[in-house]
């Protein structure tokens, strides 16, 4: 524990900070995925016809917009959120060389997307969210590629010392992938917020600089192509003491 000069504990100190950068890669290249701003001309089309095959919807029960019911009504949702800086969109781009191209989410296609918000270069703190993977991406090592490379360049390129997610506490896959992912669970904040006329409570949880090298290892552990067998399946899990 630090003291000051009246006895009283104290962080420890950060020496030499400086705010840093605002995210401001267009473009985000992965051993399985790409991944590209968000724009509504060339990826709306793509991303509305892989998410149709969510017949049920499910994959939008947690997210405060969405299933959408026609094309143009998705390609002005994404003209909406491309209009800022924060949150910054991203499509996630296929290029998983053992995807089939003969099948529905041939490679190079758009199947999903993620974002960077509530960014706060100041202190050094990112989030990532807006999650949200169509049934090509689903279970797919590009879909953790993606989580890798923004990780990666939040930390590594632009230098942020904590990296956030949240999600509602009722979303166990969420919360589950967040475990796997590395993220630490901090706590859930009750009656958070009101989405689709339902209430939220919020489960938060980060990742520190301190803590990324070891997550980083693992993550390349993980990514690398002597971890699947010929059926494309894990040899080893990503989620720690599996």
């Amino acid at each position: 524990m630090r003291m000051n000069e009246l006895g009283q504990p104290v962080g420890h100190p950060v020496p030499e900070w400086t705010p840093r950068p605002h995210v401001t890669a267009a473009v985000l290249k992965g051993r399985y995925c790409r991944l590209e701003r968000l724009d509504p001309h060339r990826h709306a089309e793509e991303l509305f016809t892989a998410d149709q095959l969510d017949t049920r919807g499910e994959s939008w029960t947690y997210l405060p917009y969405g299933p959408f019911d026609t094309l143009a009504d998705y390609r002005r949702w994404i003209e909406q959120v491309c209009s800022g800086d924060d949150p910054l969109f991203y499509a996630i781009i296929d290029t998983d060389p053992d995807t089939d191209p003969t099948a529905a989410g041939a490679a190079q296609r758009a199947v999903g997307v993620l974002s960077y918000l509530r960014m706060q270069p100041e202190i050094g703190v990112i989030e990532v969210g807006h999650v949200h993977y169509s049934p090509l991406l689903q279970r797919r090592r590009a879909a953790t590629d993606s989580q890798y490379l923004l990780a990666s360049h939040a930390f590594e390129e632009l230098g942020y010392r904590r990296l956030e997610w949240k999600c509602n506490a009722l979303n166990a896959a969420s919360r589950s992938a967040a475990a796997r992912l590395g993220f630490t669970y901090e706590g859930t904040f009750r009656q958070a917020a009101v989405v689709k006329g339902r209430n939220r409570d919020t489960a938060w949880y980060s990742i520190t600089d301190s803590e990324w090298p070891g997550i980083r290892d693992r993550f390349a552990s993980w990514l690398h192509p002597d971890n699947f067998d010929a059926q494309g399946r894990q040899r080893t899990s990503l989620r720690v003491g599996s």
